[in-house]
């Protein structure tokens, strides 16, 4: 499981160091990159990718317009990267332009897969999403009770 919110730096080349934190839940040394909702970057270890863009390919058709549409955006622009022997990804300069990724970033590990945000898109992301979020943690709350909680 990887979970954490991390401050990072891309260095001038494109690259961005992992966090130790999160290159230990890593199993391989491959990863997957590829836009994500939101002006954010997706990244999935390579098994977990591999399960994502096979259930997007079952369900889509690109018969059908909206299946197309996430089959361009999700599945079309992802690129497998390694990680390298000092823990850092280089970012292709497509990825970082769709993502605005300039010097300052934000990690976040979502359980099975992490996004990559630029610091100021994130801050504005959270600032601009809070009635969105107080609304899903009351839906939450209809249908958890105390005792599957703790």
């Amino acid at each position: 499981m990887i979970t954490g919110e991390h401050r990072v730096s891309l260095d001038d080349k494109g690259r961005l160091l992992i966090p130790s934190k999160i290159r230990n839940e890593l199993s391989e040394g491959s990863i997957v990159l590829t836009k994500g909702i939101d002006k954010c970057l997706w990244m999935f270890p390579l098994v977990e990718w591999e399960r994502i863009a096979s259930l997007i390919m079952e369900k889509t058709s690109a018969f059908n317009r909206t299946g197309r549409a996430l089959q361009r955006r999700i599945i079309a622009p992802s690129q497998e990267i390694e990680i390298d022997k000092a823990g850092r990804i280089n970012i292709g300069n497509i990825l970082r332009e769709y993502a605005d990724l300039t010097k300052d970033c934000v990690v976040l590990g979502v359980k099975n897969y992490l996004e990559i945000w630029d610091e100021t898109r994130y801050k504005e992301f959270i600032d601009n999403s809070d009635s969105d979020f107080l609304e899903a943690a009351e839906e939450l709350g209809d249908f958890l009770n105390p005792q599957q909680i703790g």
